[in-house]
């Protein structure tokens, strides 16, 4: 019995050649802007970056508890204990 191996290298190669396609794609559109447009401000600026982060950092007050700080990747609050100096 003969197994044909030529099916193996047709899938990996199409799977390689849509990948290939697909970065093509994204970078011509989001990077090149092939069809217009801007980046908005909100992204390019490095001070509304800093800005978000500073505020993001910061504990903001709860009616239910203490102060939380929220992790906008996770989208988790984490409750900000305060600091006792010695």
């Amino acid at each position: 019995m003969r197994l044909n191996m030529g099916g193996k290298y047709y899938t990996i190669g199409s799977l390689l050649g849509s990948f290939a396609i697909a970065y093509l794609f994204d970078h011509y559109v989001a990077d090149k802007k092939i069809f217009g447009g801007t980046t908005p401000r909100t992204v390019a600026s490095k001070e509304w970056r800093e800005e978000t982060d500073r505020k993001f950092d910061r504990g903001w007050p709860r009616t239910a508890g203490a102060p939380v700080v929220m992790n906008p990747i996770s989208r988790q609050n984490f409750i900000v204990k305060e600091r006792v100096e010695s």
